[in-house]
């Protein structure tokens, strides 16, 4: 006998039920206006859910469906064939068949899988009105989606759910399977639930019911929760948008000075094995944000960085938090972004030659008629400085480095002064 899935029997029947997306069902929200405004005009535009797994796309395309009395149809992008998009068709009425008295809704889960041709397919049939279009992918529907596809979607952007929030659907739940023996968890046991279910209802439902199955006299313990939701928090994909945000939040962190910020994206990089990815985004911390206001850093980093990769996991956990710990707590400077304007400048065509005297001597020919490089080589001056003019003749004065405002550049910056003249040794400040 075929078993329904606990997560199928707790499956909402209105949007008012939904766990979550607030932003987008609640109360004068953008897509419940228009799923309401479709009940009275019978008008549905086609619409794109993006967003991760178990966060109730399905389950609100299901609801739309029920409500506006279309005819649901159902295709998975990994498995459906471009015959199968055709059959689908057919069912609309154009191609010999019979339109469903309300239309044909069809809901097209991980659109993103389709070939371009099969995307391609669907394409005059949205545009007429045959077929209304629910796509959903957890991918970034603008990498992965057909544009024609795309302009014709409304999209909108579902979000992983907060533990409070799933809390009552961990509850029912418990209480749907403990109709025979009662179980009745302590609160403790539904957070940790909630909490390591990484905001996927569908992750949260069927840990609570694995819970269930292994209690004891209908006693689930907190030992035995934490065993089955261990990693399922996790959200990690090496070429998604969870990839890339993760990276990005824990490179920001360690810019914005928070270090506990730091650690927390490092541990879930740690937990996701990626290595690569953590050991670029501190060196280019070390260069980029840190940079002249603590010079030493990157040396340090590099030599976290070499030491993990010697080590491994575990063990390169530690000097891989050395490294986030110590760019996190570093005074700041981005001042050697100042080579970003100097390529600028090259792309641009400007600078082009040398002035003569930075010059090879092996340009002085016989048709010269000013021979002599001119260089002046500045250890032969007081102070190891003499002023000359180093950038080609049509940036002369160009300027593309501004000291920074902390002890190392302003140090710096003093040196320099000092050195062409412009303070003198008693008082290097003034």
């Amino acid at each position: 006998m075929k078993k329904t899935p606990l997560a199928y029997k707790l499956r909402p029947a209105s949007l008012k039920e939904v766990a979550g997306q607030s932003h987008l069902i609640g109360e004068g929200k953008p897509l419940r206006r228009i799923v309401e405004s479709s009940l009275q005009s019978g008008n549905l535009p086609c619409m794109l859910f993006y967003g991760p797994s178990g966060v109730g796309k399905t389950t609100i395309a299901n609801i739309i469906a029920a409500q506006t009395n279309m005819t649901l149809c159902k295709l998975n992008g990994t498995s459906c064939s471009t015959a199968d998009i055709k059959e689908v068709i057919a069912r609309a009425g154009s191609a010999g068949g019979l339109m469903p008295e309300n239309g044909i809704l069809l809901y097209l889960d991980e659109i993103q899988y389709l070939s371009k041709k099969q995307q391609q397919t669907l394409l005059e049939f949205i545009e007429n009105g045959d077929i209304t279009l629910i796509a959903a992918t957890t991918e970034n529907p603008y990498f992965y989606v057909y544009g024609a596809i795309l302009s014709r979607c409304t999209v909108f952007e579902f979000k992983s759910l907060t533990a409070d929030e799933i809390v009552p659907t961990i509850q029912r739940a418990f209480a749907l399977v403990g109709r025979d023996v009662r179980i009745a968890p302590p609160d403790s046991v539904i957070d940790i639930i909630a909490q390591g279910c990484g905001g996927d209802v569908r992750k949260a439902i069927n840990a609570a019911e694995l819970c269930a199955m292994i209690a004891e006299g209908g006693a689930v313990t907190e030992e035995i929760a934490r065993q089955l939701v261990q990693k399922s928090g996790m959200r990690y994909d090496r070429s998604g948008d969870e990839h890339y945000d993760t990276l990005s939040a824990f490179h920001k962190s360690m810019r914005g000075s928070d270090e506990n910020a730091a650690l927390h994206y490092l541990a879930r990089l740690i937990e996701a094995d990626d290595m690569a990815g953590i050991c670029r985004r501190l060196l280019c911390v070390a260069a980029e944000d840190v940079g002249l206001a603590y010079p030493n850093a990157i040396a340090i980093v590099k030599a976290c960085v070499d030491s993990a990769l010697q080590l491994g996991f575990p063990e390169a956990r530690l000097p891989l938090a050395q490294a986030a710990i110590l760019l996190a707590t570093s005074p700041k400077s981005n001042s050697v972004l100042a080579v970003d304007a100097a390529i600028a400048d090259v792309r641009a065509g400007r600078g082009v030659g040398f002035p003569r005297q930075l010059q090879n001597v092996h340009c002085d020919g016989a048709d010269n008629a000013k021979p002599g490089q001119g260089y002046k080589y500045p250890h032969d001056y007081p102070g190891n400085y003499v002023a000359a003019q180093y950038l080609p003749d049509s940036l002369a004065g160009r300027v593309y480095y501004a000291f920074g405002e902390n002890k190392h550049e302003q140090a710096a910056l003093a040196f320099r002064r000092h050195q062409r003249g412009e303070i003198s040794d008693k008082n290097p400040t003034e």
